[in-house]
């Protein structure tokens, strides 16, 4: 799409889908192979998501897992502060979100750090003030369970957002939260009435419940289906695909592009 992000006055542009590889510092994120602990598992990963051709690397400190306990504050600011550490040691350009839906952890991670973006999956409005104080763009994801509520719950939000003075803001319509199985499937198949909103839109769908209780497989052997659905979201009009596997997510991106409609295609 013809949308440009400012991140701390480098510009990334949707003209071609982007790729947002996920590093996971915890012990318990649904997807083992996600999750990076010591040092040295770390750094590993990191330059991974990046040889293997993602622009984004997404940090995240606290699982949000169906089912799980969330760690403390001061727990995810400690796994955040050795992790961002490392990978701002390793790839100082990087672009970095961090993965929180804590408004005094994402304060830490672009003041401390310099994070580029926050990626909240909560639903605490605090979160709003905060991201347009410190100037960073902003993922905003919904739980709402249908198309409508969901289309709802953004304009209303983005307005909050707006009204605080933030930027650039990003739409993840949050597949696996507030959702059956069926209404997953429901809202991928809509998926395209998003762009009515004029932003970018964020698909994670990698190895989640909604491919493997589908197809009664595990999670370890999601990667196909996720490939499948990608597709789909990118055809549906996704601007950056969050995902574990990241150079299957960029041959996906390459082979696609060419044949979506150029965004600065004259209206027929």
């Amino acid at each position: 799409m013809d949308y440009t992000l400012n991140l701390h006055g480098r510009l990334m542009d949707f003209s071609e889908p982007q790729v947002m590889g996920i590093l996971n510092v915890t012990p318990d994120s649904f997807f083992a192979g996600s999750r990076s602990q010591t040092e040295r598992e770390i750094a590993v990963r990191c330059n991974q998501i990046v040889s293997d051709g993602a622009s984004i690397i997404d940090i995240g400190a606290c699982s949000t897992r169906p089912g799980s306990e969330p760690v403390s504050e001061a727990e995810e600011s400690a796994r955040l502060r050795m992790a961002l550490d490392i990978v701002r040691s390793e790839l100082p350009y990087s672009v970095i979100s961090v993965d929180t839906f804590r408004p005094d952890v994402a304060r830490m991670a672009v003041e401390e750090f310099g994070v580029d973006i926050i990626n909240d999956v909560g639903d605490d409005k605090s979160m709003y003030r905060m991201v347009a104080r410190l100037g960073v763009p902003y993922i905003l994801m919904s739980g709402k369970p249908t198309m409508r509520e969901i289309l709802l719950d953004f304009a209303s939000s983005v307005q909050q957002l707006r009204d605080y003075g933030a930027k650039d803001i990003i739409l993840d319509p949050g597949f696996g939260f507030g959702k059956t199985l069926e209404q997953n499937y429901e809202v991928m198949s809509q998926l395209e009435e998003l762009q009515v909103m004029g932003l970018p839109i964020l698909v994670g769908i990698s190895r989640k419940s909604m491919i493997y209780k589908k197809l009664k497989i595990t999670a370890n052997d999601s990667l196909n289906g996720t490939t499948v659905l990608n597709t789909v979201a990118l055809m549906k009009g996704a601007s950056i695909l969050r995902v574990h596997d990241v150079r299957s997510a960029v041959e996906c991106c390459n082979l696609l592009t060419p044949l979506l409609p150029s965004p600065h295609s004259p209206a027929i």
